[in-house]
């Protein structure tokens, strides 16, 4: 802002400016201003010159002193100290400082005053006229906030209205004590009531039965503000008594200092989902066919019992398999396989209801129940018991009338020493025990028995890689003549040198073995090592003619291949065929047809000498056996364990002829006999007597390593025996006697 020139002489503009720039700081010293120091000294040098104008006019008039002082407010200059310093400098220095050509000025003090006046009067009512102002506009947006807030709240009422009044979900407003205040109709319809009904209730009242206490006791922790909000789904009456299910939301309102004032609740009818729920759950946890609890709701319920069980608590197990349902689906279809399913699942559902046992399908033509009581391994059984009586009734599906039994595996233990999975496993394995013992029967779980089944199938396990090891070793048993007690042949016996286990015998392997068909693999390499050992007698021991008896067991017999291993062992050995004899059981070579006999036939004619083992416990067609290639019998031994005697002189002589009969028979078909099991002098004696040739057992010798029939040979060559005239006894051990021999 540039200041004027002023009319007339005696102003001073230096001093003028002086004037102006000590206003300037004394203003900014007194309190804040809105100006720059600059923008500040600029505005006061025009308000300086203006009163010096005014006070050297010919015409004085205060009124400009007036405009001043209310241009300084409006400049915001409104400090209170701001107008004394005007005030007080425009009577001290503004005449020397703006005027001091003129110290003689007429009237000058007056003047002064009187611009000090006007100057401190235009500042007063310009500052009262400001707050006013700012009174009106203060009172005026007040007003206007009033008429915002409530034309805003007025809204708020009419969306809240139209929300309340038009939503699907039921609204419902109560006071903490449970009355309901307010609803909308959705609320009312949900539950079939009227809205003036409602207002006459109690929210306690619409509980469920099954979920009042839980329902109040949530209630009353939110309207204790324990709780700003919950959600849950709960069942409600309606008034005609049905029930509804619904998603509730419950939220807690609150006065401005915190205490609980009513509760809004919003409920939504999911009756239909919640069913359609329920129903896709029973589908998930129950069989189709049959209806019963299926294995997932078996375990479940299962893992639940063993999660609350007691140290002392008890859980029993029924595990229930129909025997030959396989063969009624095959020949009768799968259809009445189903349809005989649901009678027998409706029958064993039936024979244990009232007894709060869980009866469920495990899969196929499996059920299991779940015996939950306090009797222990006594209710289980007459739950099967039960069990077994409602399957084994007659059933009748269509026109066919079907028996069908079933076989059960029992198990009750301690839950505290056993878990889910374990008690099936055990179940499952009596079940087997139970199917092993003739169907039809239940079996109850026996852990000793069980260690056995678990080492046993270890050591089936373990057998393919122990004859790639080379772990198992052969013994030899001498075979003896009876004439004049030379050593004619040896029985090869199969051992397995366990890592762990140390020497076991043949009747811990050779029969699982033949379970998994290892025994081929086995048995082609015992004949192998059989030929090996007894082409290194015949190099050693020139002109003794031993006999090594192979055992050939019903797999090896019946397979294709048997003569060509055969024969590949006695060429790679350059063991003499006549001194092998291969040995098979009586009902093996009975019931030899088709390619088994001519396979025979073609053993018989590399010259290998056959002999029937345990000849005696079988059944017999005399007349087929002297139609094969048999060369020797093999008493069995409970014939020559009969011959016994308390006293010198005294025998069973029922036994006795037995043998005898046996002995003349093989003779008359020209074969000949080797008794086995001979374990007593007196034995030997009453066999020669019968004319048997040649005996085997432990008076005899014990089964003993290669080594030691090599030591035996040098130390007793006993005399040269002509081969064809030699019977003996061999095998890879198959058989549980042969730890007797």
């Amino acid at each position: 802002m540039r200041a004027p020139d002023p009319d007339g002489g005696g102003f001073s503009r230096p001093g003028a400016q002086a004037y102006a720039a000590e206003w300037a700081r004394a203003v900014r010293r007194i309190g804040f201003v809105p100006l720059s120091a600059a923008e500040t000294e600029r505005l006061l040098l025009v308000h300086t010159v203006r009163l010096g104008q005014v006070l050297l006019a010919p015409a004085f008039s205060a009124r400009a002193a007036e405009d001043v002082g209310r241009a300084l407010v409006e400049a915001h200059l409104t400090e209170p100290g701001v107008l004394d310093w005007s005030v007080q400098a425009l009577g001290d220095r503004f005449l020397p400082w703006v005027v001091p050509a003129h110290p003689e000025l007429p009237e000058a003090e007056e003047r002064i005053a009187a611009l000090q006046g006007a100057l401190a009067a235009g500042f007063a009512r310009a500052l009262r006229d400001r707050t006013f102002s700012q009174q009106e506009r203060i009172a005026r947006s007040a007003w206007q906030a009033r008429d915002a807030v409530e034309q805003a709240l007025r809204d708020s009422e009419a969306r809240f209205r139209a929300v309340f009044t038009g939503a699907a979900i039921g609204i419902g407003i109560a006071a903490i004590d449970g009355t309901i205040l307010e609803v909308n109709q959705s609320f009312a319809d949900m539950l079939g009531y009227t809205a003036d009904e409602l207002h006459e209730i109690n929210v306690a009242a619409l509980f469920h039965a099954d979920d009042a206490a839980g329902m109040w006791e949530l209630y009353q922790e939110l309207i204790e503000g324990k709780h700003d909000s919950a959600r849950v789904e709960k069942r409600y009456h309606r008034k005609d008594g049905s029930v509804v299910w619904t998603d509730l939301a419950v939220s807690l309102i609150r006065y401005d200092d915190g205490r609980p004032r009513f509760t809004v609740a919003m409920i939504e009818d999911i009756t239909e989902r919640y069913e359609l729920q329920q129903r896709l759950r029973f589908q998930a946890l129950h069989d189709p066919l049959t209806g019963l609890p299926n294995r997932t709701l078996f375990f479940e319920t299962l893992e639940r019992l063993f999660g609350a069980a007691g140290r002392e608590q008890r859980i029993g197990l029924c595990f229930i398999d129909l025997d030959g349902f396989k063969a009624i689906n095959d020949s009768l279809g799968h259809d009445l396989g189903d349809r005989l399913l649901k009678v027998i699942g409706r029958r064993l559902a039936d024979c244990v209801a009232g007894r709060g046992h869980l009866v469920a399908r495990m899969g196929g033509d499996e059920f299991v129940i779940l015996v939950d009581s306090g009797g222990g391994l006594d209710d289980a059984v007459e739950v099967a018991e039960l069990a077994l009586a409602a399957v084994s009734a007659p059933v009748h599906v269509g026109d066919q009338q079907l028996a069908v039994s079933a076989s059960i595996g029992i198990v009750d233990c301690p839950a505290v020493e056993t878990s889910a999975s374990e008690l099936m496993k055990a179940a499952d394995t009596t079940l087997y025990w139970a199917k092993a013992e003739g169907r039809g029967r239940w079996a109850v779980y026996d852990p000793e028995r069980s260690a056995a089944d678990i080492a046993r199938s270890a050591l089936a396990a373990g057998l393919p890689a122990a004859l790639d090891r080379g772990e198992f070793v052969l013994h030899y048993q001498p075979i003896v003549s009876l004439l004049d007690g030379s050593m004619t042949a040896v029985e090869a016996l199969v051992r397995w040198q366990h890592p762990e286990l140390g020497l076991i015998g043949p009747d811990r392997f050779i029969g699982l073995a033949e379970e998994t068909g290892l025994i081929v693999r086995l048995g082609a390499w015992v004949l192998r090592q059989a030929c090996r050992d007894a082409e290194g007698w015949r190099r050693a021991f020139p002109g003794t003619g031993l006999v090594v008896s192979v055992n050939l067991a019903a797999r090896q017999a019946d397979d294709p291949a048997i003569v060509e291993t055969v024969a590949e062992a006695l060429q790679h050995t350059g063991l003499p065929a006549e001194l092998l004899q291969l040995e098979l059981t009586e009902s093996a070579v009975m019931g030899a047809a088709g390619e088994p006999l001519r396979s025979l036939r073609q053993l018989a004619g590399l010259g290998v000498r056959l002999a029937i083992d345990d000849f005696g416990t079988g059944y017999s067609n005399l007349a087929y056996l002297r139609r094969l290639p048999i060369h020797s019998l093999k008493l069995a031994g409970p014939f020559v364990e009969g011959i016994r005697a308390d006293g010198p002189d005294v025998a069973d002589h029922r036994d006795e002829r037995i043998v005898d009969a046996l002995v003349r028979l093989a003779h008359a078909l020209e074969l000949w006999v080797t008794a086995e099991a001979v374990e007593t002098e007196l034995q030997a004696e009453r066999l020669r007597a019968l004319r048997c040739d040649t005996g085997q057992g432990r008076f005899f010798g014990a089964p003993m390593p290669a080594a030691h029939i090599r030591a035996r040979l040098a130390a007793r060559p006993g005399p040269v025996v002509d081969a064809a005239a030699v019977d003996g006894n061999a095998g890879p051990g198959g058989e549980a006697q042969e730890e007797t021999r």
